[in-house]
C-alpha cells in the first residue's frame, strides 16, 4: 500500500504525466494524479501495474523521462529525496524496512532528524500518539511484532510533520487481524489530524474501505479514476 498524508482542503499534490523508460520499455505512461488535503485518496493495481515505480518517482528514488511532480504548488521534480523530505514528504513503508538493529526510539530519531526544532520534544509528542512505542522505546525493533513494527514506521513518517505521506504497501506483509488495526489506526489519524491519504494497493476491499477517490493503474497507466 502507498500512502499520502497532506493538510489543508486544497489541491496539495499534483503529478501531471509522468513517464519512466526502463531500457527503453515504458513503465509509466502519462500517469496524472491530483489529490486534496484532507482526502484520503487510493490507487490500486496489481503486481506489476506501476504503483511502486510510481511512488519512487514521488519519492524521487528515480529519474523520471518527462512530466512534473508537484507538492503545494511547488515543482519537486528535480529535487533530491532529502530535499523532498524537507518540502513536506514522508514515507511509511512495508514492516520489513523498519531498522531491525536499532532501538525503537533510535528508529523515530531516523525520522526526525531533518528537522529544525527540538527532536527529543517531537519524540515525546509522537510516544503521546503511540503509548505502546513509549513502553517499548528502549527495545531493538527486530523483537516486535509485525504490527508494532508498522506503527514504528508510521510513528517515524510523523515525525517529519509532513504534508504528504507516501506509504508502500504498509499492511501487505501482516495477518489479516494486524491489517485492520493497522488501517484503523491510519483512518484515525487522519480523522484526528485532518490529515489527507493517498493509499496505494493491490488489495481493492482494502482500498475502497479507506479511501473516498480510487484511481485504478494497469500496465503503467491510469485507467480508470473516481469515486
Amino acid at each position: 500500500y502507498l500512502l499520502i498524508i497532506f493538510y489543508n482542503m486544497k489541491n496539495i499534490l499534483k503529478i501531471n504525466k509522468i513517464n519512466k523508460h526502463f531500457s527503453g520499455i515504458k513503465v509509466l505512461t502519462n500517469v496524472s494524479l491530483e489529490v486534496n488535503q484532507k482526502e484520503i485518496h487510493g490507487v490500486v493495481g496489481k503486481n506489476g501495474a506501476g504503483k511502486s515505480t510510481a511512488m519512487k518517482a514521488l519519492l524521487g528514488l528515480l529519474n523520471l523521462k518527462s512530466g512534473l511532480v508537484m507538492i503545494d504548488g511547488k515543482n519537486i521534480s528535480k529535487l533530491s529525496p532529502q530535499d523532498r523530505v524537507k518540502e513536506g514528504i514522508s514515507f511509511v513503508p512495508q514492516t520489513k524496512n523498519v531498522f531491525a538493529g536499532m532501538t525503537v526510539e533510535e528508529n523515530l530519531e531516523m525520522g526526525a532528524y531533518l528537522r529544525d526544532d527540538d527532536y527529543k520534544e517531537i519524540i515525546e509528542e509522537i510516544y503521546v500518539l503511540f503509548p505502546i512505542l513509549k513502553e517499548k522505546r528502549n527495545q531493538l525493533v527486530g523483537e516486535l511484532s509485525g504490527g508494532q513494527r508498522q506503527r514504528i514506521a508510521i510513528a517515524r513518517a510523523l515525525a517529519t510533520n509532513p504534508k504528504v505521506v507516501i506509504a508502500d504497501e504498509p499492511v501487505s506483509a501482516l495477518d489479516v487481524s494486524i491489517q485492520a488495526q493497522v488501517i484503523n489506526l491510519m483512518m484515525d489519524l487522519q480523522e484526528e489530524f485532518n490529515l489527507t491519504i493517498l493509499f496505494i494497493a493491490h488489495d481493492l476491499s482494502v482500498v475502497k474501505h479507506i479511501s473516498t477517490e480510487i484511481a485504478v493503474m494497469y500496465l503503467g497507466e491510469v485507467v480508470e479514476y473516481g469515486n
